[in-house]
């Protein structure tokens, strides 16, 4: 499995020509990678050579080393086995470091550095990078050393006590929030620092904290609970105030109904539900009246709702410009027409299993989707490629770094072109 070149079906990718060394693993440093590489960037991935990243082990198991976890994060990458704490792998690293333009890592404060890829160690071999370096807080504060975990930021952050409903216990989000938001916050901070370095051909050094991350996940509710000064009361699929605005059962399924205004109620009333006395009612004629009064208009509107089918509710509100939808299974989202037609999941080949179906990138230029360029790599699938194409290295050489552990080559070579 090999990536393309990245003028690929007539887009001209913003990243072409950008390399990337991620020494990242398991979510946030390989989501910032992906996007990256999503974005037309040569994204190198290193990987250890008998278990790769972590994440290989996490989720259902896709040929012998990918995984649906794994899948997730790495698209459109290379791998590259290389142990770093070999004498051998690391100065490998060196090596290619001249050529490649950002760095990414999430280890723990002061691996990198104990490793030999910290900041100023690399900055040396070329004073323009642009180095990214991921923890879990602060690495000047007194947590510096905490291993950073998605789910315990979302309990120190707060995100768990303001989700889920108010006579529940605090609920972690279905995926890792955390993770996604700071992969793609980082992300963000490593092309605003190549747009600097076009035009002051100075590099940065960039620092991302899962915690600070996390915190500004939460918005305005962390805003309303300054104000307030105390958390603000949860409503798990309702909006605190805006009413009717949520998930709702119709007789045959949940679907939601987001009316914002009060035109929108009033149509909500009398067009849809076929209730004009509640569209007269002063206790609801405006969205704060509503608000005061959810506990007596909600349980009305719930038993009403009932009482009609899921497609009629969503053909009435489409028609009077309601926003509303239906409450879809995962499985049935991603196997939608809505899904099909925007090309937002394809089968990729796949040297093991087949096919495996992979995410397209969410991003359109030019009216286009940039496209998949390739799966995300089985483990070590690009180490000769890479390490001959930028270091000239033999088979012979590469032969013997095998047989002392420091790296491990595919069993067969797959032609690429995404190095220059």
């Amino acid at each position: 499995m090999t990536l393309t070149d990245t003028h690929h079906d007539g887009i001209d990718f913003p990243l072409d020509g950008v390399r990337v060394l991620d020494l990242s693993r398991v979510f946030a440093g390989p989501m910032c990678g992906q996007v990256l590489a999503d974005f037309g960037a040569e994204v190198i991935k290193v990987e250890h050579p008998a278990r790769g990243d972590d994440t290989r082990d996490w989720g259902m198991r896709i040929g012998q080393t990918e995984t649906t976890y794994f899948n997730g994060m790495n698209r459109n990458k290379r791998s590259v086995t290389l142990d770093l704490q070999t004498p051998e792998g690391l100065q490998i690293v060196h090596d290619l470091l001249p050529q490649c333009d950002v760095v990414l890592h999430n280890f723990k404060t002061g691996g990198a550095e104990k490793l030999g890829v910290g900041y100023e160690q690399l900055r040396a071999l070329r004073p323009d990078l642009v180095y990214c370096a991921v923890a879990g807080y602060d690495t000047s504060g007194p947590e510096a050393s905490r291993p950073g975990y998605d789910l315990v930021i979302q309990g120190e952050a707060g995100l768990m006590a303001l989700n889920g409903e108010a006579d529940r216990p605090p609920l972690k989000f279905g995926v890792a929030v955390v993770d996604l938001i700071t992969g793609m916050y980082a992300a963000q901070a490593v092309l605003a620092a190549l747009f600097r370095r076009e035009r002051t051909g100075k590099g940065r050094l960039i620092e991302m904290a899962l915690y600070d991350c996390g915190l500004s996940v939460t918005g305005y509710y962390g805003l309303d609970a300054l104000q307030l000064g105390h958390d603000p009361a949860r409503f798990g699929n309702a909006h605190p105030s805006i009413v009717p605005y949520g998930m709702f059962e119709a007789a045959d399924g949940p679907l939601i109904i987001a009316v914002g205004n009060n035109a929108q109620f009033d149509k909500f009333c009398r067009q849809v539900i076929g209730r004009a006395d509640i569209a007269d009612d002063p206790r609801f004629s405006t969205n704060v009246a509503r608000s005061r009064h959810r506990h007596e208009l909600l349980p009305l509107l719930t038993a009403l709702l009932r009482t009609f089918e899921r497609d009629v509710l969503l053909q009435r509100m489409t028609a009077t410009g309601i926003p509303c939808g239906k409450v879809a299974g995962l499985h049935e989202a991603l196997t939608s027409e809505r899904t099909r037609r925007g090309g937002l999941v394809r089968d990729m080949p796949h040297p093991v299993a087949g096919s495996t179906p992979v995410f397209a990138p969410p991003y359109r230029l030019d009216g286009q989707r940039l496209p998949i360029r390739s799966a995300p790599p089985t483990l070590g699938e690009g180490t000769r490629e890479v390490l001959q194409q930028l270091l000239s290295m033999s088979d012979a050489q590469l032969q013997q770094l095998q047989q002392r552990g420091v790296l491990t080559l595919p069993s067969t070579s797959q032609p690429g072109k995404i190095l220059s």
